[in-house]
This record gives structure tokens, sequence and C-alpha cells, in this order.
């Protein structure tokens, strides 16, 4: 990609390309009258669908470089931020920087580069699926449109989580995360392991990038890239969003929890624990009685984290705790030919790298009322849900629910127990 300034200015020079687009910015009075938005966000799809590229602002069509006023860089940042946001589907996450060039008079004048990665996902703009073909910009054929779906898709040979992430670098992973994926008998370097744990694989220009996989298991920041990779938990006063609303004290707790998925997990556990209620027992000696059971909870939480559909970007995992349930959303359809009443009886992933690092991940401590009969994560023999069907029912006596809905979320129900102190 172009990476210095010097760079920059003989590209500039030579003119568009592939990887390479020129806007001069005009305003009328304070609105910006040119690129106009719905032009500017075909540009960048486009770039995104194809192999990314740079939109440099500040320079006109006779390659001169005109600059942007000072008081109105802002302006120009968030008129890009609003348009990646609203008019791209879904929203993509460029890379700005201001830096100044030397225009022909030898002044240095302020421009804006703006640099679209290649993306994991296909973009559809206000002039549809585009993708980027010398200087200019193209709809893709129905064809090659479907080709991009598969390859950029859950469906493609290299499954999602194995696929590599645009613009990422091995220096985004964390070796003490790393390492702890080792047996005793590896004397493996740290590439030769990244590569056999799938969580790191050459891009289509031979850099060795982290995976989808790589930066969720070994990045303590992996929605830096991954932003709809986390987990968003609240608590609501009642038995529904809509029951206190006008009311400003209508959500209890609230926490966006991220990291890397092992430690997503057991955030939330926290939250869970800082939110439920617990009663007491008085029948023999003193006995809390918690309202879910923390063991069906933790293995619910793994799943999720492990089987969910990370290609559907904007998604994200969502805990919603009432004063009578929990519901735990899971973005994505079920795998294969799975069915919500199969799940307690078959096995399917869909991130076989994933699956796998958190197979080898320790189950962590400090998560009260856990009493988890292995020492990784992840149950590799599918009893996951049976042991949160039995476990949640015996406490609260009524079976935990799965739900699809609209073929693209799973819905988790686990009742509360009766929180009400037995004084006996």
């Amino acid at each position: 990609m172009i990476d210095t300034a010097q760079v920059l200015l003989e590209k500039i020079r030579l003119g568009e390309d592939s990887f390479l687009e020129l806007k001069e910015v005009v305003f009328s009075g304070s609105k910006i009258k040119g690129p106009r938005r719905e032009e500017l966000a075909d540009e960048m799809a486009a770039f995104a669908n194809a192999r990314g590229g740079v939109i440099v602002f500040g320079v006109d069509d006779r390659r001169e470089i005109v600059g942007i006023p000072d008081e109105r860089l802002d302006d120009v940042e968030r008129y890009v931020v609003d348009i990646v946001r609203d008019s791209i589907t879904p929203s993509i996450y460029p890379i700005i920087e201001r830096l100044q060039l030397p225009a022909s008079d030898g002044s240095l004048k302020p421009v804006i580069r703006v640099e679209i990665p290649r993306s994991l996902f296909v973009h559809r703009s206000s002039g549809g699926y585009l993708h980027r073909v010398g200087s200019s910009k193209r709809e893709m054929e129905p064809d090659y449109l479907a080709r991009l779906f598969q390859q950029r898709s859950q469906a493609r040979i290299i499954r999602f989580d194995e696929q590599v992430v645009p613009n990422a670098d091995l220096s985004d992973l964390d070796d003490a995360l790393i390492d702890r994926f080792r047996t005793y008998q590896t004397r493996d370097d740290r590439t030769t392991l990244l590569r056999k744990l799938a969580m790191a694989r050459e891009d289509d220009r031979g850099i060795l990038r982290p995976t989808v996989a790589g930066l969720l298991m070994g990045s303590r920041r992996p929605q830096e890239p991954l932003s709809h990779a986390m987990i968003q938990a609240v608590s609501y006063r009642g038995t529904a969003v809509t029951e206190h609303v006008g009311d400003t004290s209508y959500q209890l707790d609230a926490k966006d929890v991220t990291g890397q998925l092992d430690a997503q997990v057991v955030e939330a556990c926290i939250f869970v624990l800082r939110n439920q209620k617990v009663a007491a027992s008085k029948k023999v000696g003193r006995k809390d009685l918690p309202q879910y059971d923390m063991t069906a909870l933790f293995e619910a939480l793994v799943n999720a984290v492990a089987h969910r559909d990370y290609s559907m970007s904007g998604a994200r995992i969502r805990l919603r705790m009432f004063s009578d349930r929990l519901e735990l959303y899971s973005p994505g359809a079920l795998p294969n030919t799975m069915t919500v009443d199969s799940l307690p009886f078959r096995q399917a992933s869909r991130n076989e790298a994933i699956t796998s690092l958190l197979a080898k991940c320790p189950v962590p401590a400090g998560i009260a009322g856990l009493e988890s009969r292995r020492t990784t994560m992840m149950d590799r023999r599918g009893e996951g849900v049976a042991i949160i069907m039995a476990r949640s029912e015996r406490l609260s006596g009524r079976q935990p629910v799965y739900e699809m809905l609209d073929d693209s979320e799973l819905r988790l129900t686990i009742f509360a127990a009766n929180p009400q102190v037995d004084e006996s």
C-alpha cells in the first residue's frame, strides 16, 4: 500500500489507478459540496470489495495539490466518517490520516489520506455492489458477485475464522496469549506455531497476517479490526425492555464486554454474578440461592463465542438480564442441518480454529459457583447444551428454551430461580 509521503507524491504524479483515488474538496458556505456523498460511498465500497486503496482529499483533477483549509479538516473527516457509517452496508473502517504535501509552488498544503483496507465482507453502497477496476469503479456482474460472497463468507473452503484480517499485523498478537497454547513437547518458533494453530496465514501478497481466530484468541484488543466481536451485556429493571422506559434507571447495569474470547466469557459471567439476586436458606446453616447456575451460564457463553457467525459484520452477542430470566442472543443460523431440537444431541462447529483453541484454553479461576469438571474451556464431546439444560432446570424448575429468530440469530432463554428467602 501507499505508506510514505514520498511514495504518495509519486503515486499522485502518476495519477489514479486500482489503488488510488484523488478528490478535490469543494465547499459551499458551511457545507461540503463535493465530492458528493453517494459518489464517495461508492468509491470507498468499491475499494473495500476489491484489494483496498487510498483516497487523497485535497488533490484536483490535474493532480495538483490544492489542500484543505486548516479550519475545515475536522469537517472533512466527519464527512467521511458519516458516510462509511450511514451510506455503506455493512460499514467499513478506514484509516484516516492528516498530513501536509508540497504544492507546485513549494508551499505545504494540508490533505487527508483515507486508507480503505481490503475487507472481510462484501459491501453495498447507493450504486449497488461495486468494485475497483483500474481507475474506475464498476458494478459487479452477478456471477462475480456470487463468487465474492462465497470467498468472503462462511461458505468458502477456508472457514471464515481462518481468513486473514486485512491490515492486521503479527505485532497485534500477544506473546503470553499465544504461548498458553504450547504443549510441553512443542518447540516450534512463534511463526510456525501461529501457522499450525491457524492463528496466522499469508495474505494474497504473501504477507503473514493474523487470522480472525488469531486475533480473537491471541490479541487483547481484537475489537479494533473486528468491532462486532464482543458481548453487549445489559441488566434491566423488570421483565421487559419497555416496562420502565420512562424511568432513567430502567437499565440497572450495562457493559460492553471486549478482549479475547476467553476473557469475554469471564467478564460476562462476572456481570451476571454482579446483577443476579441471591437469597439464602437457613435449613442447614446458611446456603446461598442464586438465580442462575454459573456452570450452565459458563457453558452457554463459551458456546456463544465459539459458534457465532463472525462474518455478520455489526452483529454482536447480546446478554440481557431481566428480573425473571436471562436471554443470550448469538448471531448466525445454526450450522449444517442442525435444528434447535437437535442441539442437545448433535455437535457441529462453524469455527473450527476457534473451537480448537478454546479446547486448549484452561478453565479460568475466579468465577464463583463454577463447577466445571474439565480443565479446558471447550468441550469437544458436545456435552455443553445438555449441561445447560439439566443444571438450569434443576435450579429453576423450568427448562431453558432455544429459539431461532429470522434464521439469523439464536436466542437462549434461561429462567431465573425463585429468589425468595427461605426462613425455615
